[in-house]
């Protein structure tokens, strides 16, 4: 039985396997940039997860205020980086798809180093 907590942690870690398992087994170019962005979602995901701090609050300190448990904010900043970079990063990857796509007439991977080898 899995703990009540532990449940986003196996949510991130299948999700994290489902983007591997596309990335590797599927020749669509654009299925692999959809496994990668499920890799990264995962990552994000658990990055966040491991940030957040039972009963914490807003690291604001104020004069006065008993001992108060405070949240790490780091984490969710980066990770906020992190997507403006992944999504920077696919539309990138999809305009190489495209641009394959024009030259080769598809976005197979095998069908693209058939054409490759008979060059």
């Amino acid at each position: 039985m899995i703990e009540p907590g532990l449940y986003n942690y196996w949510l991130c870690v299948i999700l994290m396997m489902t983007g591997l398992y596309v990335v590797m087994a599927k020749g669509n170019l654009v299925k692999k940039v959809i496994g990668l962005n499920l890799f990264q979602v995962s990552v994000i995901m658990l990055y966040v997860t491991m940030g957040k701090v039972e009963g914490g609050t807003a690291p604001i300190v104020v004069e006065g205020a008993p001992d108060t448990i405070y949240s790490n904010p780091l984490p969710h900043v980066l990770m906020l980086t992190a997507i403006v970079v992944g999504v920077a990063t696919t539309a990138l990857a999809l305009s190489f798809v495209v641009r394959i796509h024009e030259d080769y007439g598809t976005i197979e991977e095998g069908d693209i180093a058939a054409m490759e080898e008979g060059r």
